[in-house]
């Protein structure tokens, strides 16, 4: 099912005030937030990407940077709290949510809305729509597969509910294949290897046709954006690698069962699936240069934006861009700067060591905006 047929109005949930205890190296914070520009400025190191790991947190029950929740707990301490007040300013004031969040060391984390505990995390996931742009976006090229297919899980489980139950179905399924492809001391049951191979068939091709319209949705978006970004100076592609791609699924898994008894796991399924990136027709991670990648990995993000504004919860998504413009020509800021000012933005939370950057998007913007200066875990207005 394609998406350009959905409403292109988009609300806005603002964040209005970020409440920290303990978070990484903040030790207590309380920021009263502008609905439109928030600025961290700050030396490497003092805090500012930790801000906006809160943010994401609140979002997506987890940290970007840390799958171990006891470790964004600040050393020495038992615990730590983030906490979150939103609005819907076309709602007014009854609309304000409370999304919170308490971890203490060796318990099970407490995640709130309107101090209700969820049963299950997966609820809120979507709730609060959230694209981040940080440095870390590097490994979309340089690394792995599994990178890449983490994006497109990010984004489609932020507006499908269904689709991270059939990629955990999927995921289960190949879990439970490999095992029986491990044993050695006697062949596995095959009638219950063709049962885990029927699921991951199943599910692996509901979980393609997601990631294959989500892909397809994307690519004139993101071309679009570097188009501009880079003033067309290059062409870019991005392209869906899929084994669903060679026939049915249950074909292609089966087709090398004994080489994938050989080596002990699955060699074909949505497990293996991949984004290629191009720069002028070659592979991206060997032609680009450090601005070319960074414009890159920017477009990408500003495409997963849009989606995310017109997909069905229709909700437009916070904005977090932290430490973007190093490594990029003047140019290519400037036209950033043109993109993120304009009113296709709701609320976005950007920090820089250079308040030169800062000072040309709030000149170039009638935007309202605060400037929140960060140093050593303690954050300043």
């Amino acid at each position: 099912m394609f998406l350009m047929n959905f409403c292109t109005f988009a609300y806005e949930m603002i964040l209005r005030r970020l409440t920290i205890l303990n978070y990484k190296n903040i030790r207590e914070a309380t920021l009263d937030l502008s609905p439109k520009m928030n600025c961290l400025i700050g030396r490497n190191g003092v805090g500012k990407t930790n801000v906006l790991d809160a943010i994401y947190y609140l979002s997506f029950c987890r940290s970007a940077s840390n799958p171990i929740d006891s470790q964004v707990i600040r050393h020495d301490e038992p615990f730590c709290l983030v906490e979150g007040v939103y609005e819907e300013p076309d709602n007014g004031d009854d609309a304000a949510l409370l999304i919170s969040c308490g971890i203490k060391r060796g318990q099970k984390k407490h995640f709130k809305r309107n101090k209700k505990e969820y049963k299950r995390l997966s609820e809120h996931i979507g709730l609060i729509p959230l694209v981040v742009v940080s440095p870390a976006d590097s490994l979309l090229i340089d690394g792995g597969s599994e990178e890449r297919r983490r994006l497109m899980d990010m984004v489609i489980s932020q507006y499908d509910r269904q689709y991270m139950v059939h990629l955990g179905r999927y995921n289960n399924a190949l879990q439970q294949r490999n095992t029986l492809l491990k044993m050695e001391d006697r062949e596995p049951d095959a009638a219950l290897m063709q049962i885990w191979e029927e699921q991951m068939a199943v599910e692996g091709e509901a979980v393609y046709r997601s990631r294959n319209a989500f892909v397809e949705e994307l690519v004139p978006v993101f071309q679009d954006y570097y188009r501009r970004i880079s003033q067309d100076h290059e062409q870019v592609g991005l392209n869906y690698v899929s084994h669903c791609q060679r026939g049915p699924l249950l074909d292609v898994i089966q087709r090398d069962r004994a080489k994938d008894r050989a080596v002990g796991y699955s060699l074909h399924g949505v497990h293996r699936d991949d984004l290629e990136f191009t720069l002028g027709g070659h592979q991206m991670r060997r032609e680009g240069s450090q601005g070319q990648n960074k414009t890159y990995v920017m477009s990408l993000k500003l495409a997963q934006f849009d989606f995310l504004k017109r997909t069905s919860s229709q909700t437009t998504p916070l904005l977090l861009l932290d430490d973007i413009f190093d490594k990029l020509d003047a140019g290519r800021v400037e036209q950033i700067v043109r993109l993120v000012s304009g009113d296709s933005f709701g609320q976005i939370f950007i920090t820089d060591t250079n308040r030169d950057h800062l000072d040309q998007i709030l000149s170039n913007s009638t935007m309202d905006y605060k400037i929140f200066h960060v140093e050593d875990g303690e954050i300043k207005e």
